[in-house]
């Protein structure tokens, strides 16, 4: 497995790499979603590729850059046990050097849900998402669904901007209990650990309601939000319904639906979602 910062090494060791080429980009910090997305593209990719950076320009000034998980040296292990062929980690001085002014923007789907309450989180997703499909250059990428807004804004971006390459969007990968896996579950302590399987049951009624046969918006948001009420320690953000290719905020009666929410646990600020329908 080779390892490389610089993006003129990066490409050297990339050329090398048959095709087709399979990427994973992440912030680091892995965990079993990770892994599961590095073992998709292994089995379906002869070579594949990690990045491992911590964006900076995804996160605003009230949130948790500095306190970002990181251990370089085991999230290396992981993925030398993997088969990884090439890890790249570069500096924010080398994807963002000074005088850097350049913008990558996708523009209505990043408005609604975490756009709306996270401003400039998905210029910074599809700026860097951008410019590591330009350095690396995989035939293949894959992202998890548990970034259901991310995902589809990734698609559009890349349908867009001409990349000659795939999206692949896996399923979300979750604990024993129900809860998502994320980076960010290692801020939550021990109350709030079990607090957080409320998202996970919400999301889960909210589906059987709807295999049940309700298909009112407004019924299904009241299913999550009563759900999530039950648990104290829980502070919703947002609880929404919506279609799933538009992120459009949807009314009445719904054949395909995109269940998701924020919530805040403490400190720490959870996202899930689920899919249902054609």
């Amino acid at each position: 497995m080779k390892v490389e910062v610089a993006i003129a090494e990066l490409r050297k060791s990339r050329v090398a790499l048959p095709h087709p080429f399979g990427f994973v980009p992440t912030m680091g910090y892995l965990h079993e979603g990770h892994l599961s997305l590095v073992r998709r593209a292994r089995n379906e990719c002869p070579s594949v590729g990690v990045s491992i950076f911590v964006n900076p320009t995804q996160f605003s000034e009230n949130e948790d850059l500095s306190a970002y998980p990181r251990d370089l040296d085991r999230d290396l292990r992981l993925l030398e046990a993997e088969g990884v062929d090439l890890v790249w980690t570069p500096t924010s001085e080398d994807m963002y050097p000074e005088a850097y002014q350049t913008w990558v923007a996708v523009e209505q789907l990043s408005q609604p849900l975490e756009g709306l309450h996270r401003p400039g989180h998905f210029r910074g997703v599809t700026t860097v998402v951008a410019k590591l499909f330009n350095a690396i250059q995989p035939d293949k990428a894959y992202f998890g669904q548990k970034d259901a807004q991310q995902a589809v804004v990734i698609q559009r971006m890349t349908e867009d901007l001409n990349f000659p390459l795939e999206v692949v969007v896996c399923p979300t990968v979750r604990e024993p209990d129900g809860l998502a896996m994320s980076s960010r579950n290692t801020y939550l302590d021990p109350k709030q650990r079990e607090a957080a399987t409320v998202l996970y049951r919400s999301l889960s009624t909210a589906v059987q309601s709807f295999e049940a046969g309700e298909r009112d918006a407004e019924v299904l948001r009241s299913r999550m939000s009563e759900v999530l009420a039950t648990e104290l320690l829980a502070r919703p953000q947002y609880v929404s319904v919506a279609d799933p290719f538009t992120l459009e905020e949807l009314d009445g009666p719904v054949e395909r639906a995109l269940f998701s929410m924020a919530v805040h646990m403490g400190k720490t600020r959870l996202i899930d979602n689920m899919v249902v329908g054609d």
